[in-house]
């Protein structure tokens, strides 16, 4: 599933390109996760002001309106001129003046929504409840404190889950809390402030490196442009079960949390 990096990268491969683009016309296949909300041809004709991100949410603004793009288990963008016809997997064509913007989606998790604004209730629904942006200055220490506190879930739960912090995925909460020396397992409330703040500095690093490196391709995730990322072969803990860790030696540990794996070293990682 592309997690916050991958769509920040996604973002920064054609925020530039397709700013300033007119709408020429509005292509949708099968159904994807939710519906567009609008008519698609109402769209024709207006001009797109800029492309912004919000958790897992790509936000176009328009001089009238925003598109929410959401690329959910397997989807992908692609934008540019001359793209080839639309495939059985293309569900979505904004064709504009400067470039076609197609998502892929073989899976049909994924979504484009329009809404009038931010404060639209569409909007609302699938933002009003999202945590701190942990790659900008509102990714409070302090508030990452108290968050923390009031939590009795395992740590790992709670950075998934998003509403503290968004974006810390599955591959990224494994590698932050290898990096923190903190267990997966450990329960938020009972971690000490020294250990906050060394898990609160490890998302940044974690996150700011992986959007440097492209971000993770585990199957099929690429860019806009259609580049892969790589941060996962540089991963300390992630998919190395049984491998000996970086520092100590002991063998990776995987253990099931819900429904996704944690990876960790018994030895770097107190609980």
């Amino acid at each position: 599933m592309p997690e916050l990096p991958e769509v920040e990268v996604t973002r920064r491969s054609f925020a530039e390109a397709i700013t300033g683009a007119s709408i020429e016309s509005v292509v949708v296949g099968k159904p994807l996760r939710w519906p567009l909300g609008c008519d698609p041809q109402s769209l024709a004709g207006r001009r797109i002001t800029g492309l912004r991100r919000r958790g897992k949410y790509l936000l176009v603004d328009m001089d009238a309106g925003l598109l929410l793009l959401h690329l959910g288990m397997s989807g992908s963008l692609r934008f540019g001129h001359g793209l080839p016809p639309a495939g059985v997997h293309d569900h979505f064509d904004l064709v504009t003046s400067l470039g076609t913007l197609r998502l892929h989606d073989p899976r049909r998790f994924g979504a484009v929504v329009y809404a009038q604004g931010e404060t639209d209730v569409v909007a609302v629904k699938l933002l009003g409840s999202l945590g701190m942006e942990p790659l900008s200055d509102a990714f409070s220490l302090a508030d990452f404190q108290v968050g923390m506190k009031k939590s009795r879930m395992p740590v790992k739960q709670l950075l998934l889950a998003g509403r503290l912090v968004v974006g810390v995925g599955n591959i990224y909460a494994s590698e932050v809390l290898f990096l923190a020396g903190i267990r997966p397992t450990s329960i938020a409330s009972r971690i000490g402030p020294g250990r906050v703040h060394k898990l609160h500095a490890a998302i940044k690093s974690v996150l700011a490196s992986a959007v440097a490196m492209g971000g993770s391709t585990l199957r099929d995730f690429s860019n806009a442009d259609g580049a892969a990322g790589h941060f996962q072969t540089q991963a300390n803990v992630y998919g190395r079960e049984g491998e000996p860790c970086h520092v100590c030696s002991m063998p990776i540990r995987s253990i099931r949390q819900g429904q996704r794996s944690s990876y960790f070293c018994l030895q770097c990682q107190r609980p």
